[in-house]
């Protein structure tokens, strides 16, 4: 028997999510060119499928410079909440493989299968057992990378894509990892790659010439993470743990110089709502407030401190009009950004806080928020907001399948 390995980290990589969905429910568009864009009115693509991408079609690319390339190319408007869905089932599927999970996106997962070898088998005979497992439960395909420690499992899932299997063994990931530029590692971006350049470090194999203290000095616990990770000896374990959120916030992008104050008011009440509806869903409350309007000049904005902790619209949105009343003189808006700061559960409300009024305001959110959960997101919602975007909501980056973070 294969000697086990004193770590397994596995790292879960779906192959075109959003696009490999739409084709999976789009039985006519399978094996066919799909941009992915956040919803019928959206220009940019968000992802698309392998078909569109040996056009030259790329995430961040114009739809209309997409067609040039592709004059076939399928629009599929965004569905998030199908995305959130399908990624949740593999999620929970995999957590019967191992509990030691980490979400890392809504496509990719990190798995510490060191203890499920003497159940499994060895490495390889697990990571194919991922496999089949987000193949069983989803019908979509992965590409999966296998070593001793995260990074070089993440690099490793990107050999073989679309569906392939990654194996890096432990003690030969420095060697593998050494002819790479220091770009290619998860983690270090350009401004890194600049610094470690002014000390010879290039590719991941000069990093051993410099003490780690250099990158320290520079960067803390980080930098010392990089240090090691460039030689395939990433210390950082599996995150099993979702952190609380230390802001709760939606931005919307309007069109282009707006300066309908009944427009941008609306705009600010959609995501005034949202926040709140996100606050009660996870039984938070706020005090301080992040309210902002972007402007060509820059972004107007303001901090405001409640008395009291709310989760209530009606309360945010009368600050919201009041910020536009004392900030903005009338100039084009091109975005507007409501957050909720350090959101917490636990509230101390004094006897006096408390009144019939608040109360029914309690129930009627309470009440909304049964309607809309049942029906779909504004069933029942203020009358401005008839007159909302029609733009999808989109998955947040800070999205996870369990806890606060599922969220949309």
């Amino acid at each position: 028997m294969e000697q086990c390995w004193p770590k397994v980290i596995i790292l879960v990589d779906m192959n075109c999510f959003f696009a490999a969905i739409e084709q999976q429910d789009n039985p006519f568009w399978r094996n066919r060119p799909v941009a992915v864009t956040n919803g019928i009115q959206g220009s940019t693509i968000i992802t698309s499928s392998y078909e569109a991408r040996s056009y030259g079609v790329k995430t961040g690319m114009r739809l209309k410079e997409a067609r040039q390339l592709c004059p076939e190319l399928i629009q599929a408007p965004s569905r998030p909440y199908r995305y959130a869905e399908i990624s949740t089932n593999i999620m929970a599927a995999l957590q019967g493989i191992t509990p030691d999970l980490e979400v890392y996106s809504v496509d990719e997962a990190f798995l510490d299968v060191t203890n499920c070898q003497s159940l499994f088998g060895t490495p390889l005979e697990i990571a194919k057992l991922v496999k089949k497992t987000v193949s069983d439960v989803s019908g979509l395909s992965c590409s999966v990378g296998v070593s001793g420690d995260k990074t070089t499992a993440k690099y490793a899932a990107k050999f073989d894509k679309p569906d392939g299997l990654t194996q890096i063994l432990p003690w030969q990931a420095e060697q593998i990892l050494s002819p790479l530029h220091v770009t290619e590692i998860s983690g270090i971006n350009t401004g890194i790659a600049a610094f470690l350049k002014d000390y010879g470090v290039i590719n991941c194999g000069d990093m051993k010439n410099i003490p780690i203290s250099v990158l320290a000095k520079r960067f803390g616990n980080v930098g010392r993470r990089i240090w090691l990770m460039a030689q395939g000896k990433d210390p950082e374990p599996v995150q099993t743990k979702v952190k609380l959120p230390k802001t709760i916030g939606h931005g919307k992008v309007m069109p282009p110089q707006t300066k309908d104050l009944t427009t941008i008011l609306t705009y600010l009440q959609h995501m005034s709502e949202k926040v709140v509806a996100r606050l009660r869903k996870h039984h938070y409350k706020a005090s301080h407030f992040y309210l902002g309007l972007k402007t060509e000049q820059g972004w107007l904005h303001s901090k405001v401190k409640l008395a009291n902790a709310i989760d209530d619209g009606h309360v945010l949105f009368a600050k919201c009009r009041q910020f536009i009343l004392n900030n903005w003189q009338g100039e084009g808006v091109w975005q507007v950004q409501v957050t909720a700061l350090n959101p917490h559960t636990e509230q101390q409300i004094s006897l006096f806080e408390e009144s019939r009024h608040d109360n029914r305001r309690e129930q009627l959110n309470n009440a909304v928020d049964k309607i809309n959960q049942r029906y779909g997101e504004f069933t029942v919602a203020p009358s401005r907001l008839i007159d909302r975007s029609t733009m999808p909501n989109v998955i947040a980056p800070a999205w996870k399948p369990f806890g606060h973070r599922k969220t949309i």
